[in-house]
């Protein structure tokens, strides 16, 4: 669904290449951009272990470590940890959490149950 809303991007910066092109190409890099950042923003959850991944790289962290989730005002869930850090879990929304549930092999309980 987010790359539909970079080609509606890509659509209005066309329009602007077309009005001024000697300068605006240079505004292609803008859906470029977000296109990788929507593919690269993810959390792969296994029964085993749940791996975050972000802009410039990933943390995977097994099941045992994690001691519950929480979230804040932003929309993705945290993950706190044995330790005491915290990791968080790209893309995982309180409406996401019964495919986390499922993922998790139930490890993470599901509020709507």
């Amino acid at each position: 669904m987010a790359h539909i809303a970079v080609g509606f991007l890509t659509l209005g910066i066309f329009a602007l290449i077309y009005a001024l092109p000697s300068w605006s190409w240079i505004l292609m890099v803008f859906p470029v951009l977000a296109s990788v950042t929507i593919a690269r923003y993810r959390t792969v959850a296994g029964r085993d272990e749940v791996t975050a991944r972000t802009l410039l790289g990933s943390r995977t962290v097994p099941w045992t470590r994690i001691e519950g989730l929480r979230f804040t005002r932003s929309s993705w869930a945290r993950a706190r940890l044995t330790d005491g850090s915290e990791i968080t879990l790209p893309a995982v929304t309180f409406a996401t959490l019964p495919l986390l549930t499922a993922a998790s092999g139930g490890r993470v309980p599901n509020p709507y149950e």
